[in-house]
């Protein structure tokens, strides 16, 4: 007999411990100590006790403070996320979101990977959505109207920093960034900032459609784009619907993903989805090669393939 019992699962948690170098995630981290009772998890990382809580369900969630951003010096970290968390399920790191023309008051989640490059991180795509709507729950139980919650194109900081984009599939967890956004003002949010501290230890709570859920591969757009994030946060347990990598229009043009070489990076994200995919969502503003490519790529996959205005009414997807 098959039993329908979950067994407890790991999350992992980073947090930079210097505000000069991060100015959200020590705050984040102080909040999560305050609302929680956190408990020596018996071993240290960079010098910084690791503290952990666990679920009514016995689920288990690290929180992990260390000396510098965990993607901003992926090298060093590598060796000791593979020691002590190969074998978690889903992993986060809170930090903040800034940008030249990145909007403001935003709570976001992104999965993890460099789209150009075609190396992508281990994506947990029920996981992931479980967080976006515990932030989204929470956002509105905090009362805090003007902050919005959406979802990034997947990326990887790393690069920005020297980091080689080889380096993110080496560790096997699927792992999202947990920002807030975008300014002095916002990142400082004691109201924004609790949020994010009470949305992170529920993320297998929040999993409760994990058995109708119906993951989307999506591309095109821009960076912040609200119909990705909208067919997630509007969807709950009937038509439920998540997204496994959101891939923007700028960088799959850069990345060539029109070309024979941008087949095999459209494999290598795949790939890197846990449970697969059940479908290919695009923005209209794609042009016809990626269009055709990618219409090409679903028939290899047998999965449906639609515009992203469909996801508007996810009753009718062609998925269920």
């Amino acid at each position: 007999m098959t039993s329908n019992i979950q067994k407890p699962r790991k999350a992992v948690y980073f947090f930079c411990a210097d505000p000069a170098k991060d100015p959200v995630a020590h705050s984040c981290f102080e909040a999560s100590k305050r609302l929680y009772k956190l408990i020596d998890a018996g071993f240290e990382v960079d010098g910084h006790p690791v503290l952990m809580l666990e679920d009514s369900a016995g689920n288990s969630l690290y929180y992990v403070r260390i000396n510098d951003v965990l993607s901003h010096d992926y090298a060093k970290y590598l060796p000791i996320l593979n020691e002590r968390f190969s074998n978690f399920d889903f992993a986060g790191l809170v930090n903040w979101h800034e940008g030249k023309n990145a909007p403001d008051a935003i709570l976001t989640v992104h999965t993890t990977g460099d789209v150009v490059s075609g190396h992508f991180g281990a994506s947990a795509p029920a996981l992931t959505r479980s967080l976006m709507l515990a932030i989204e729950e929470n956002r509105k139980l905090a009362g805090l109207e003007g902050f919005t919650t959406i979802s990034e194109a997947t990326h990887w900081s790393g690069v920005v920093y020297g980091g080689s984009p080889e380096l993110i599939p080496r560790f096997p967890v699927p792992l999202v960034d947990i920002e807030i956004g975008s300014s002095p003002a916002s990142w400082t949010n004691q109201a924004a900032i609790d949020v994010v501290a009470r949305s992170l230890p529920v993320v297998f709570e929040a999993a409760g459609a994990e058995a109708n859920l119906r993951v989307l591969l999506c591309f095109g757009g821009v960076h912040l784009e609200a119909s990705f994030a909208q067919a997630v946060l509007n969807t709950k347990d009937e038509y439920a619907l998540a997204a496994a990598h959101i891939l923007p229009n700028h960088w799959i043009v850069e990345g060539g993903y029109d070309s024979p070489d941008g087949l095999e990076k459209l494999d290598a994200c795949v790939k890197s989805v846990k449970g697969g995919i059940h479908a290919i969502a695009f923005h209209d503003n794609l042009k016809g090669a990626y269009k055709a490519q990618l219409r090409a790529f679903a028939e290899r996959l047998a999965v449906p393939i639609f515009k992203h205005q469909a996801l508007r009414q996810p009753q009718s997807l062609p998925i269920w």
